[in-house]
């Protein structure tokens, strides 16, 4: 048994041998990729038939890591151990302070990209009007459930994080996560309507090499809990639509500016010492 940085009493799953074995690594990585690859094989065939189906099938695809962690967690911990570990996943007493680092990180990232395309001789982007605040605040919601956040974290760092930790330090884990993580979005750069249908591959793929080392990081100063990571991918996200940061085939320069900052608080990140243990 340990204690955490809030003071209550855990068993960490790491320390749960199954629960970190190879087997239930692999399981999970093919748990998640034929989930989502198959059905965005689904949604990709059935978009000019059946576009309702199309649409569904994209959304559930999305949900392959954490549906993959939920049921590596069941099946290595047992039913009511994997309960146990959804719950300390969702444990929201982590502190206020890390929950507005991670709100406030990628837009700070974000708006320091549109300085630096404006110091340049960018163009100023075209932000929301006044009248489209209160839709772009809702659509936080809406990013959270089914925009990313909730169908991957409690995957990526709810389940392989912790497991890839027992067997390795978080940086390297943070990485080999980051290029996992890329992976599993490869084949939405060939599906047409995808966001990253609009992107160069290498600066994607960067970003989420990077991006993973910020989860990482997040996660070990918040663990057990999944909810700062959330907050984070949330803000990421949506502040991504509201500030024009996402690449087209014209317009690319913003989101190349957030990856190479990205790139530099990673490389900080991995070069900081590791706090004493408590």
């Amino acid at each position: 048994m340990a204690r955490n940085r809030l003071g209550s009493t855990v068993t960490p799953q790491s320390s749960q041998p199954r629960f970190s074995s190879l087997r239930a690594i692999f399981a999970f990585i093919g748990l998640t990729f034929t989930w989502s690859w198959g059905l965005g094989f689904v949604s990709s065939n059935t978009s000019r038939d059946l576009p309702t189906l199309s649409i569904a099938a994209r959304i559930l695809a999305g949900f392959g890591p954490s549906l993959a962690g939920v049921v590596v967690a069941a099946f290595t911990l047992g039913m009511v151990g994997g309960r146990e570990w959804l719950t300390r996943c969702l444990n929201g007493r982590v502190g206020w302070r890390w929950t507005l680092v991670a709100f406030v990180t990628p837009l700070i990232l974000m708006v320091s990209a549109i300085w630096l395309k404006i110091a340049l001789g960018g163009v100023r982007p075209n932000f929301l009007s006044a009248d489209k605040i209160p839709l772009a605040i809702l659509n936080f919601g809406l990013v959270l459930l089914v925009g990313g956040p909730v169908g991957e974290e409690f995957g990526w760092r709810g389940y392989l994080t912790p497991a890839l930790t027992a067997r390795m330090n978080w940086r390297a884990a943070s990485l080999l996560i980051g290029l996992v993580w890329g992976a599993w979005h490869l084949p939405l750069f060939f599906s047409s309507g995808t966001l990253q249908a609009g992107m160069a591959i290498p600066t994607f793929l960067l970003n989420i090499l990077a991006g993973s080392v910020l989860f990482g990081w997040l996660f070990q100063r918040t663990r057990p809990s999944v909810v700062p990571c959330l907050v984070l991918h949330t803000s990421l996200n949506a502040w991504s639509g509201i500030l024009a940061i996402i690449p087209t085939k014209t317009i690319w320069l913003p989101y190349v500016l957030v990856t190479g900052l990205l790139i530099l608080v990673a490389i900080g990140l991995l070069l900081l010492p590791d706090q004493r243990a408590d």
